[in-house]
């Protein structure tokens, strides 16, 4: 009786934990064509000169979209950028304090620009 128990305990936990593997939210999304490296101060300073460039940035997530995780922010200073994941991760996990690396391009944003992701990956 008592290996029939533990049997069904270890088949349990083993069960449990294939289950939550299977279902999480992975942390990477989208292809990475290992671009040059830019910074949010270059991106946010200078927008129009990465416009049709694939550009890779990185810092730390901030104020990231409560409902669906497909929009954070970078911020450098007093510089801000907006990143948007709609292509490639709409359903981003949520990462706010965490670190990422987002490689797109900056695109016309209502009176501004936004950075247009294409892969991203949270640490």
């Amino acid at each position: 009786m008592k290996t029939i128990l533990t049997l069904c305990a270890v088949i349990l936990v083993a069960g449990a934990a294939l289950l939550y593997r299977h279902t999480r939210l992975p942390n990477s999304f989208g292809e990475f064509t290992d671009a040059p490296a830019a910074g949010v101060v270059d991106l946010v300073d200078r927008p129009k000169n990465y416009l049709k460039k694939t550009v890779a940035v990185a810092g730390e997530v901030r104020e990231q979209c409560t409902s669906m995780g497909c929009f954070f922010f970078f911020h450098e200073g007093d510089k801000i950028l907006r990143v948007d994941l709609q292509e490639v991760a709409m359903n981003a996990p949520r990462k706010n304090g965490h670190r990422a690396r987002v490689e797109g391009r900056m695109v016309p944003y209502g009176d501004g620009y936004q950075f247009y992701a294409s892969a991203v990956r949270f640490e």
